[in-house]
């Protein structure tokens, strides 16, 4: 598949995101829309920070709790602090990350972030790409297929339009994974439909298209069929195993990520 040409003079959701979490990857156009987006949906930097408490709770889990030692980040975004193969690699210094993305100011932070890491990888690839990810020299060294890999599509499906199929990109890598592993999935939501029309617009305004929608609970209900669903099952990711009374506290309204841990169940 041929890479994505990324325009550098639109807002990007992954420099957005580094923008609502206090970060400094960013361009002037970056916060102007999140700047937009505050006025549609208030609670939207709440948001990110609720969704990178989840995705550190859940690789946490994985390593210590369920020993996964091999992750795959799926449109992993910008660098910051307590990346997937920190958390994962002090629970085992071994552990092997596989990041993915093809924003190009991600892919050279992100490069000059792992250099010094030769057990974690970034991979300019799309993700939606999935022939071109697993056949890739990177992946294939880090990565071992015939043991249990953990598949992490952390608020990045909302990003993917209905016809690149985000419930066909889950499975095509599920389809290739061994029983016993994992998968994580949570994506935006709301019940309210004047902010999933509202939101949606304006990211695909601002973005130049590059965006997909607002869903609902249900569509990420539908990715995790076929899935063993571990406790406590979907939720909005503020209530997947909170590590304080305080992180619950900080919800978002307007708009949730909801999602949680599935297992692959045994092909028999």
């Amino acid at each position: 598949m041929e890479r994505k040409h990324v325009d550098l003079s639109l807002p990007s959701a992954a420099r957005m995101y580094d923008w609502l979490l206090g970060g400094n990857n960013n361009y002037e156009v970056d916060r102007a829309a999140c700047e937009l987006l505050l006025e549609a949906a208030p609670t939207s930097r709440e948001l990110a920070l609720n969704n990178r408490w989840f995705l550190q709770r859940v690789v946490r889990v994985l390593a210590e709790e369920h020993g996964v030692r091999q992750f795959v980040d799926f449109g992993s975004g910008l660098p910051t602090q307590r990346n997937v193969h920190q958390i994962a690699q002090e629970a085992e210094s071994g552990a092997r990350v596989v990041y993915i993305d093809n924003d190009p100011v991600v892919l050279a932070l992100g490069q000059s972030l792992l250099d010094e890491n030769d057990q974690t990888a970034i991979l300019p690839v799309d993700m939606t790409d999935t022939e071109t990810i697993f056949g890739h020299p990177d992946f294939t060294r880090l990565i071992d297929l015939s043991q249990p890999v953990a598949a992490l599509f952390v608020s990045v499906l909302h990003c993917l339009p209905d016809s690149a199929g985000p419930r066909a990109v889950v499975e095509r890598v599920i389809d290739r994974l061994v029983p016993g592993s994992f998968v994580v999935v949570c994506q935006l939501v709301s019940d309210d439909a004047k902010v999933r029309d509202d939101v949606t617009d304006l990211m695909k305004t601002q973005t130049g298209d590059n965006w997909g929608r607002v869903r609902e609970k249900a569509d990420v209900e539908e990715i995790f069929e076929g899935l063993l669903v571990e406790e406590p099952g979907l939720v909005d990711v503020t209530d997947w195993r909170p590590d304080s009374e305080l992180q619950q506290r900080r919800r978002s309204i307007e708009w949730t990520e909801f999602g949680g841990l599935g297992r692959v169940p045994s092909r028999e």
